[in-house]
């Protein structure tokens, strides 16, 4: 009876550099697609024929052609552009191909809004989803004795409101709080190579009261009888628990115990918190039959990744991790950067932006009517940060725009459930894309229906059915409210019964706070406040919600609304608007270029003014 080979070296799913594009699913090799593509925009928008496409100019990948770091820098509409490049065999070989791994994969962490892909001439298939990744098995349409030709075409209307649009403009110059559009290749192309039987997704899901963690492993096939799985969790080098499951379906749940969680004394020493953000380390070892029986393949599939021990509730007007109340001290980030726009500038971009948020004393972000890459995500479970995960919306109520919303957002659940970051889910905010909502019957089911399809697919986090107001049946109240008076805004959540009558009735925007939803004794929370504009320089139709003078008028009033906001005896949390300046909309802490505007000090002095609070 064969058996399977010496395990591979595998990546540190912990401490990784952060560059791979799928952090919780690591291989040992790779190969990056980034950089000099051509480029075209589409003369002719209805053909899709690669070969009539006058390639003139060269972008660098994965920044979009409206930002300047793409090289190009054009923002006006073009609806349907083109990229090319080739890669030869150091790049399949640099992806681990070989006999033992014979299966090569084309990967795309995000193109907006269409994806149609060629390589070497052979149509690969068609993705729709601007936020979500895809990829094809290109084994067959590649070669490795020359150069591939690879060819993407993107489409993406700006006029069509039934998109997922979020905050891409649909006029040409931006305006208010919309900025340039994001169009095509924003988020890494690699190449990686796989056994001919390979994992294609990993979900965990953490058990704290019960020790455990349940994993959810599917196959790109259904196994052979007599195939196993091998798993290895470990903390720091040191072995929690090992599993030996036989594989039976092409999906397989499990569950492994963690003995060590059931010490009473100790089992806080693997949680995951913001002030201690531990990860466990998983690796996992496919042993899979052949056609032979009795007999393994000469070599099965080996992935690490991770994990995050922590749970999470919101119930008695408290939000709960691990089961103790946490006072959500959070920013409203746009995730939008000046020369890369949607696209983060670099790998390491990411990384700064978990930083920077933490140095200035908040616990938790926002990132809003985006749904970021997920290495941003890593740094948000390695650093410590809570995430709330949102997506981009549509502007129309159609039963298309209905479908393209749930089908991606169902997707991003999906791609981001095991990062412990995440402790809430937000798949509409403002009645964007459900405006008629307070008396349409139809838009409140929506709401509704799509909430409860987010808790069927990830039945451990809140839910926010319409962040803001005209909740249908949301998890924690949620409020927006810029006033830029802290004695009113101080007044207004100042006591349980000005809250309740005001979840009872109409917001401060002038919306009804539900429509449909009674309170269960949800959390409330004020998710976006603030929003104080001040600049130095000249910044045409530059935009806030109210505005300040000078830096010292600037520091003074966001002190008084962020110690208005935490003197509530009620309020469970906040979210203050924004992080940074994006375009026109200049009510940022930090400039466009991450640069603060008062010193950091100042800053974070303000957002945890109150912690030693008995409410907090």
């Amino acid at each position: 009876m064969s058996t399977t080979t010496s395990p591979r070296h595998l990546p540190d799913p912990v401490n990784q550099d952060g560059r791979y594009p799928r952090p919780q699913l690591l291989r040992e090799h790779w190969s990056d697609l980034t950089g000099d593509w051509d480029f075209a925009f589409a003369q002719d928008l209805q053909s899709a024929n690669p070969g009539a496409v006058v390639f003139d100019r060269q972008i660098t990948v994965p920044f979009p052609p409206e930002s300047p770091a793409s090289g190009i820098g054009d923002t006006g509409y073009h609806p349907v552009v083109w990229y090319r490049r080739t890669f030869g065999p150091t790049a399949i070989q640099t992806s681990g191909h070989g006999a033992d791994r014979p299966t090569l994969l084309l990967h795309f962490g995000a193109v907006d809004w269409a994806a149609e892909v060629w390589l070497n001439g052979t149509f690969l298939g068609r993705h729709e989803g601007g936020q979500t990744p895809f990829w094809f098995d290109i084994s067959d349409a590649a070669t490795t004795d020359a150069d591939n030709e690879l060819i993407v075409r993107a489409v993406d209307d700006p006029h069509d409101v039934s998109l997922p649009r979020g905050k891409q403009d649909w006029r040409e110059d931006p305006h208010s709080i919309w900025y340039h559009r994001t169009t095509g290749i924003w988020q890494p192309v690699w190449l990686e190579s796989v056994p001919q039987q390979y994992i294609r997704e990993l979900a965990w899901e953490a058990d704290v009261p019960n020790a455990a963690i349940d994993l959810e492993m599917t196959l790109n096939a259904g196994p052979l009888n007599g195939s196993w799985a091998h798993i290895t969790i470990t903390y720091e080098h040191a072995v929690l628990a090992e599993s030996r499951q036989l594989l039976i379906d092409q999906t397989t749940h499990l569950r492994i115990g963690l003995p060590a969680q059931r010490n009473g004394q100790q089992y806080e020493e693997l949680l995951w918190s913001p002030d201690h953000p531990r990860l466990i380390s998983a690796r996992i070892e496919l042993e899979l039959a052949s056609n032979q029986p009795g007999d393994l393949l000469a070599s099965g599939d080996a992935v690490a990744s991770y994990f995050g021990l922590r749970s999470v509730e919101a119930t008695e007007r408290a939000f709960l991790l691990n089961d103790r109340p946490i006072y959500m001290r959070s920013v409203l980030s746009q995730n939008y950067w000046p020369e890369s726009h949607l696209a983060a500038p670099s790998p390491d971009a990411l990384r700064r932006e978990v930083e920077l948020i933490k140095a200035l004393g908040f616990n938790a972000a926002r990132v809003h009517q985006k749904a970021e890459d997920p290495r941003f995500l890593f740094w948000a479970d390695r650093l410590g940060l809570l995430v709330w995960g949102e997506t981009a919306s549509a502007y129309d109520f159609n039963p298309r725009a209905i479908a393209l919303l749930t089908n991606e957002w169902v997707e991003l659940v999906r791609r981001d459930r095991s990062h412990p970051s995440i402790v809430a889910w937000v798949p509409l905010n403002e009645s964007w894309g459900v405006q008629h909502i307070s008396h349409d019957p139809r838009q409140q089911a929506f709401s509704r229906a799509i909430a409860d399809l987010t808790r069927a697919v990830d039945g451990t986090r809140p839910v926010i059915s319409n962040d803001g107001w005209e909740h249908t049946d949301s998890d924690i109240w949620t409020v927006h409210d810029y006033d830029g008076n802290p004695q009113s805004l101080a007044a207004r959540y100042g006591s349980t019964e000005a809250v309740a009558d005001l979840l009872a009735g109409f917001g401060p925007a002038g919306r009804r706070m539900s429509t449909t939803l009674e309170d269960r004794d949800q959390p409330v929370m004020l998710t976006e406040f603030g929003g104080v504009s001040f600049i130095e320089d000249d910044i045409r139709g530059a935009w806030g919600y109210s505005s300040a003078e000078n830096a010292s008028q600037f520091e003074e009033q966001v002190t008084g609304l962020l110690r208005a906001a935490q003197s509530s005896p009620v309020l469970a949390g906040f979210c203050y608007t924004q992080l940074t300046d994006t375009g026109q909309e200049t009510n940022g802490l930090l400039r466009a270029d991450r640069s603060p505007k008062i010193p950091v000090e100042a800053i974070r002095e303000a957002v945890l003014m109150g912690d030693g609070n008995s409410n907090h």
